[in-house]
């Protein structure tokens, strides 16, 4: 397949400016494109890993990337649906362009004549005028289309900054200053950027520069109608201080049956013919989740590194009895048990009986009693037999922890602290 065949059959491309133009460019030869990312947080999250995958995808198709981070643009906000952004401070959005531009490295090569380069649209934004870009920018700019993009239709009646409708002027300007400066020929991004991309493009046309090209990739929805890159926590962020690299590990291995072919496509680098197998296989015994634990281990990898993915899958493992708990490093171990639920105790353990309950595996001490006869408690993977019993510190993984489990599949952690 081609690569735009291969972006087609994945469901990458949404729209696009002229595909079979496209097409052409991209069998032509090797051409630069670029991708943005607005610093609005301090770590990008799974919700941006369509967009850093279809870089990786295009880079290794021996097109070159151009990794945009706004850092002017993040200082203003694209419109959003619903109401204004709070505008954070100059020195606060330049320390997320920093951090975000050292979490986009690892996805793609520098070396080589394709090789990625970091840009930052400050560079070229900070120094102009009020005047020249007025004059230069938004001269090119009828305010009747720019009135009519969904977002700033739907915000008239309850307003909109000046602000946040000159974004559209920030980011058409980029592309042209990326095709000028780099002879970049491509934006890509989200469905939801459609209005801005093809305003960038319209803008190097009229500058008198081109042909450029554009598409974006479709907006994930999960089955269930919630939103994609959100878990129970919040966002599932690529940064592993903000998102565990255990509690990533099993955002994936998580992911709806209904969902994960998607994912698939969209996420992993597997050809073709291993996803239809892999797909295949796992229509034939989906209680092995074959389809998760493939998406989960490559995803994980590529953003945590090996180490961290086989701490995660040693942890899935050893924490329901399949594995070694002494093998789960401190970090992974307080991390697994924090997304289960950790309880904390101050000085001398309970006993059993009295851990059971409070760390919520049971509803009373009764239950606990009854739930450790029936041989049905673990603690550290060891079947519970005395109730009345304490732990003894010798049984703490790490002088610290204690891992208990109620049956097969619900566990809860303890923590003894000084």
């Amino acid at each position: 397949m081609t690569l735009v065949d291969d972006l087609t059959w994945r469901g990458l491309i949404q729209d696009s400016t002229d595909l079979p133009a496209l097409t052409e460019a991209l069998n032509g030869g090797s051409i630069t494109f670029y991708v943005g990312f607005d610093p609005t947080a301090a770590s990008l999250h799974v919700g941006h890993l369509m967009q850093v995958m279809t870089a990786r995808r295009l880079q290794q198709a021996g097109h070159r990337p151009l990794l945009l981070v706004g850092g002017a643009t993040g200082q203003i906000g694209d419109p959003r649906e619903s109401s204004e952004r709070t505008l954070n401070p100059p020195e606060v959005v330049q320390g997320w362009v920093d951090r975000i531009r050292d979490q986009l490295r690892p996805f793609v090569t520098y070396d080589g004549g394709n090789g990625a380069v970091l840009v930052n649209n400050l560079d070229w934004t900070g120094p102009t005028s009020v005047i020249e870009f007025l004059r230069d920018v938004g001269k090119h700019f009828p305010v009747n289309k720019m009135l009519a993009r969904d977002v700033v239709r739907n915000r008239l009646e309850t307003g909109i900054s000046f602000t946040e409708f000159s974004y559209q002027l920030l980011q058409a300007n980029d592309f042209h200053q990326l095709h000028v400066r780099h002879n970049c020929a491509l934006q890509f991004g989200g469905s939801d950027q459609w209005g801005n991309i093809t305003a960038g493009v319209d803008f190097v046309r009229r500058r008198g520069a081109g042909p450029v090209h554009a598409f974006t990739t479709p907006l994930v929805l999960k089955a269930d109608g919630t939103k994609f890159g959100k878990s129970e926590g919040g966002a599932v962020w690529l940064d592993k201080t903000m998102t565990s690299p255990y509690a990533f590990y099993q955002f994936w291995i998580n992911a709806d049956d209904r969902d994960v072919s998607n994912y698939l496509r969209f996420f992993s680098f597997k050809s073709r013919e291993e996803l239809e197998e892999l797909e295949k296989a796992t229509a034939e015994r989906p209680q092995a989740r074959l389809a998760q634990r493939a998406l989960a281990e490559e995803i994980t990898t590529l953003v945590h590194g090996s180490h961290e993915t086989q701490q995660a899958i040693a942890a899935s493992q050893a924490l329901f009895g399949r594995g070694s708990l002494d093998d789960l490093s401190p970090d992974t171990l307080r991390a697994a048990l924090s997304e289960a639920g950790l309880h904390t105790v101050t000085g001398e353990l309970p006993t059993y009986t009295t851990l059971l309950k409070d760390t919520g595996l049971v509803a009373s001490a009764n239950e606990a009693r009854r739930t450790i006869a029936e041989g049905g408690a673990y603690a550290n993977n060891e079947r519970i037999t005395d109730g009345d019993a304490v732990p003894p510190p010798t049984t703490l993984l790490h002088n610290s922890f204690l891992v208990l489990r109620r049956g097969k599949r619900t566990f809860a952690g303890v923590e003894r602290q000084p």
